[in-house]
């Protein structure tokens, strides 16, 4: 890495470390959830956003791999998901020994409504944008996380 390159990336640390608290501490889930009256914690509403975001029915470990955690940590939380009717469980058609989870009408209308929240504050906030500078915007954004995530994975067993 270049001496230019290092100094850009030091002066673009503060701000993504900025960013990150701001995603976490704000409470911005929790605020979305209050305001679409939905009663979830954590790591439930992030197994129905996974659901969603992925628009088909998962097995147990492809949910835990999106969550980055481990099955039985996801399968406790379906339990209360699959009793709040949330989610559904189904027989694998390629597989009869696995098992699917897809969600319910209901968990897929919280996911919406979630979904649409946080889509209406973050327009909100990029209102006074050019929409040339939000579309670059996005654009570095994605290739970003898709390369730091590729990153991470190679390098993951390094430390």
């Amino acid at each position: 890495m270049g001496d230019t390159e290092a100094t850009d990336l030091r002066a673009v640390l503060p701000r993504l470390m900025q960013l990150g608290n701001l995603m976490n501490r704000s409470g911005l889930g929790e605020r979305a959830m209050k305001r679409i009256g939905a009663d979830l914690d954590r790591p439930g509403l992030s197994i129905i956003l996974a659901l969603h975001m992925t628009g088909k029915a998962m097995r147990v470990g492809e949910i835990a791999e999106r969550m980055q955690v481990a099955g039985p940590h996801v399968t406790r939380h379906l339990h209360v998901l699959e009793k709040r009717r949330l989610v559904r469980g189904l027989a694998d058609p390629d597989d009869r020994r696995a098992r699917l989870v897809e969600l319910t009408a209901d968990g897929a209308e919280i996911a919406d409504r979630y979904v649409t929240t946080l889509l209406g504050w973050f327009g909100d906030a990029l209102s006074g944008w050019a929409p040339e500078d939000r579309r670059t915007f996005y654009d570095l954004l994605l290739r970003f996380t898709d390369d730091l995530a590729a990153f991470l994975s190679a390098t993951a067993g390094e430390d």
